[in-house]
């Protein structure tokens, strides 16, 4: 496991916000990643990756990924 942290950190430290939260629902297989706080959205832009953008405002405040275990 302390290997698979070495090895996502430096893409987490690219990521444009300092303070950010993971949640990971183990039976919808859906990891959801809130930047800040987690906040609710306002709007939202699913892309065919399977990944949903989630905005409040023009501000992207977190992202849903969907068979978050299969990537």
């Amino acid at each position: 496991m302390l290997q698979e942290v070495f090895e996502v950190t430096p893409h987490l430290l690219r990521l444009p916000h300092g303070r950010m939260s993971f949640d990971y629902d183990k039976e919808a297989d859906v990891l959801y990643i809130s930047f800040k706080r987690p906040q609710k959205a306002t709007t939202s832009e699913m892309l065919k990756e399977g990944i949903l953008i989630r905005y409040r405002g023009k501000e992207v405040v977190g992202l849903t990924v969907l068979d978050a275990s299969k990537r």
